[in-house]
């Protein structure tokens, strides 16, 4: 029953995203930018309602008052494509630096191009660099909100974290808020695997980290706040979902804590 209703997810998600980009393409180009973004949002919704549907995967987000009304950096966890388009209906004008292969795609780059995305070759340094982040900059003054994953890449659940310090030189040059967001969609939606597993999570938005820390004292305050907070919320969704296989590295991870949570009680109770 898992793998037919995977199988049948992923093919009405793809479909979905096909179909959608064909049918509302003449809708999506004529429009203004922003308003053109009602239709990437409402796709999000209709992955959200097959997820729940098809698979019976559902989440709740903590913390939205968190989300700064000005122009701010959300920094989510990244791990799973689900994390990629989850946060779109919430979001009011994001703006992704992501790697240029994507605009090649027929119609999804053009898609990309059009919201004003920003493009950039993963190896790219000096002068390209500089003017990721000129743009990047631009973008941000229009009251644009930019979507950036500290660990750069898709982690699993529970792995220890690889934080990039290229967040930090962003927070010291924009000079916004910085959200951290908690999440663990990989234990619903696998990396590098068709399986959908069903069950309820939660995405807990942190309160925003105001600009004018010294990059390093950021940096340092990102991880420990961004990794308590995983810690806690991986705790919350196992126990929530007592079924769910876990993935090596968050059942290590789990165990840990647990371990940790002895000890902290053994001390206390010697004290």
């Amino acid at each position: 029953m898992l793998m037919l209703r995977s199988t049948l997810f992923n093919i009405a998600f793809y479909a979905n995203l096909i179909l959608r980009m064909i049918v509302m393409t003449p809708i999506y180009f004529l429009l203004p930018r922003k308003k053109a973004f009602d239709v990437p949002r409402n796709w999000a919704r209709a992955n959200h309602w097959l997820m729940k549907t098809i698979v019976g995967t559902t989440f709740e987000i903590e913390g939205l008052e968190n989300i700064p009304k000005t122009g701010c950096i959300f920094a989510p966890k990244h791990q799973s494509f689900w994390d990629t388009y989850a946060l779109l209906p919430w979001m009011d004008d994001p703006v992704y630096i992501l790697k240029r292969e994507l605009t090649w795609i027929p119609l999804f780059g053009w898609y990309l191009m059009k919201q004003r995305m920003i493009p950039v070759d993963r190896g790219a340094r000096g002068k390209v660099m500089l003017e990721v982040m000129r743009r990047t900059k631009i973008e941000m003054e229009n009251g644009r909100q930019l979507v950036i994953y500290p660990e750069g890449t898709r982690r699993p659940p529970g792995a220890e974290p690889a934080y990039r310090y290229g967040i930090a030189r962003i927070y010291r040059d924009m000079q916004v808020p910085v959200v951290p967001i908690a999440m663990h969609p990989g234990l619903f939606w696998p990396r590098h695997s068709t399986k959908r597993y069903p069950g309820h999570f939660k995405i807990r938005i942190l309160p925003a980290i105001q600009p004018g820390m010294d990059p390093d004292a950021f940096y340092a305050h990102l991880i420990e706040t961004l990794e308590q907070a995983s810690d806690e919320l991986l705790l919350e969704n196992v126990a929530a979902n007592p079924n769910l296989p876990l993935p090596p590295t968050a059942a290590k991870r789990i165990a840990e804590l647990r371990a940790q949570a002895q000890d902290a009680q053994a001390t206390a109770a010697s004290a």
